[in-house]
């Protein structure tokens, strides 16, 4: 502030916030000490020596007064807010500064640009290691998820696998039996077709299925030479024969072991579709028989 004046230390006394606790008494001594020294009577030589003594008195009579000086300490109390802000700022500006520095330092300094190249070295050549797999895992869906040495190693254990099942299949096929009856007169359990087929050896499984006109079952024997001596037999009541047939033909070794039961029966070889002709004259003798055993 242009031209402004501390009273306090022109009187030689404290200013700030020391200058709040001075009474009337302390500044009224400091200034006849001051006037005593500063009056132009004992300061012949000095040509500011007048205007000193006077701008002494001003300020006494300032801080003399209660009003003018409570309105100079608001004054100086406002200096001091203002003085602190000011340093405060500065001091963060000087902060500010100060890392702005740091900042620029380290950036042009070589271990500081040899991190950023090394980062971005990392980071490319993660990438890469990223897109090999994603193209990897994409070859993997076009080719069906197999590698060549793993789909060839599968592709054999598929064929054992597949030739395990087939040879299964056909092994159970040559010991099951197809046997048929008519749904009139006396009928057939499953207890009963085990007893007329167990003559031939061990039965594993019985299956009745029933319409209208006809009622067959399927019949699994525990070995093959059982299904085989059980072919082609005309069993169980006489009032209701049953007609066995293979539900599917073994192999010609299977049925050298059941050649003489199978010369004793000239329809023997008789499959496919001339099997319903055959099956209907037979039943239609047999019906015929036991009919003539009635009368």
């Amino acid at each position: 502030m242009e031209g402004f004046v501390d009273h306090y230390l022109v009187l030689g006394l404290p200013s700030g916030e020391e200058a709040l606790k001075l009474t009337e008494k302390e500044i009224g001594k400091a200034y006849k000490l001051k006037a005593l020294y500063l009056h132009p009577d004992k300061r012949p030589d000095d040509p500011d020596a007048h205007e000193k003594f006077q701008r002494l008195k001003t300020s006494y009579e300032v801080l003399k007064d209660e009003k003018a000086r409570k309105l100079f300490d608001d004054l100086l109390r406002i200096q001091r807010e203002k003085q602190q802000k000011k340093t405060q700022v500065d001091a963060k500006r000087r902060k500010m500064m100060s890392d702005l520095e740091g900042r620029e330092r380290s950036a042009f300094s070589p271990e500081s640009a040899a991190r950023p190249y090394d980062e971005e070295e990392r980071i490319a050549r993660k990438l890469k290691e990223e897109i090999e797999r994603i193209r990897a895992r994409h070859a993997k869906k076009k080719s069906g998820f197999e590698t060549p040495e793993s789909s060839g190693v599968d592709e054999k254990k598929k064929e054992e696998r597949s030739g395990a099942g087939a040879s299964g299949v056909q092994l159970d096929k040559e010991r099951m039996l197809k046997v048929s009856w008519e749904t009139s007169g006396h009928g057939y359990t499953a207890g009963r077709l085990t007893e007329v087929f167990s003559e031939f050896g061990k039965v594993e499984d019985v299956v009745i299925r029933s319409t209208k006109k006809k009622c067959s079952a399927l019949i699994v024997m525990a070995t093959k030479d059982g299904a085989v001596a059980a072919t082609r037999t005309l069993c169980g009541d006489l009032s209701n024969p049953l007609l066995v047939v293979p539900l599917q033909k073994a192999a010609q070794s299977d049925f050298l072991t059941a050649k003489k039961s199978a010369e004793a029966e000239p329809q023997s070889n008789i499959v496919g579709a001339g099997y319903q002709a055959y099956e209907d004259a037979v039943m239609q003798r047999l019906r015929k028989a036991a009919m003539n055993q009635k009368s």
